[in-house]
């Protein structure tokens, strides 16, 4: 079990993220899409093509 603090929130990313391009391409549809900052403490869950993969 991982400990989160108080006030963290969980942003799930519906739909598929090209993982291919590192960390880049889910950074750029944190701040354009979810309109949040990567580096803000929240998580950020992507999920793979196959959608046997969460990142």
């Amino acid at each position: 079990m991982i400990g989160l603090p108080t006030g963290t929130r969980i942003w799930i990313a519906a739909g598929v993220t090209d993982m291919r391009r590192g960390f880049h391409g889910p950074i750029a549809q944190v701040q354009t899409v979810l309109e949040q900052q990567p580096l803000s403490g929240h998580v950020f869950v992507f999920r793979g093509r196959r959608g046997d993969r969460l990142s």
